[in-house]
């Protein structure tokens, strides 16, 4: 197994991390019966809980890309030391995004992200 497909593992269990600390978060604040049922007319999420459920979209919406872009890579045997940097810079730039999210600090969650982005682009810069 390439690198890049172990970094896309590991991303997808970081995917899985956040969605427990955002179901955590949703169930203190709103209480289990009211999540078992339709959720229909729930509050929005407010605090670290919010956070964790915005942080969780917005790793959902991110992965897609980064599989997308290593899948791509990997089956046409592209992997160099561009695939290998982007696809930490991604997972750290994640990682990291995902702890500062929860911890609430705005402009450094930007740099955090950014940082995912670049990953994204150093995949794709290989595959073009």
């Amino acid at each position: 197994m390439t690198s890049e497909l172990m970094y896309l593992i590991w991303s997808a269990a970081l995917t899985l991390v956040l969605v427990v600390i955002a179901v955590t978060g949703a169930t203190l604040e709103v209480v289990l019966p009211k999540l078992a049922h339709n959720r229909e007319g729930l509050p929005e999420m407010t605090g670290w809980a919010g956070r964790a459920a915005r942080a969780h979209r917005n790793m959902l919406e991110s992965l897609i890309l980064f599989a997308v872009l290593v899948l791509v890579a990997h089956s046409a045997g592209i992997r160099n030391e561009m695939t290998l940097l982007g696809a930490q810079l991604f997972f750290w730039g994640r990682f990291a995004h995902a702890a500062i999210y929860l911890a609430g600090i705005p402009w450094l969650r930007t740099a955090a992200w950014g940082v995912s982005v670049a990953g994204l682009v150093l995949i794709f810069a290989q595959l073009i």
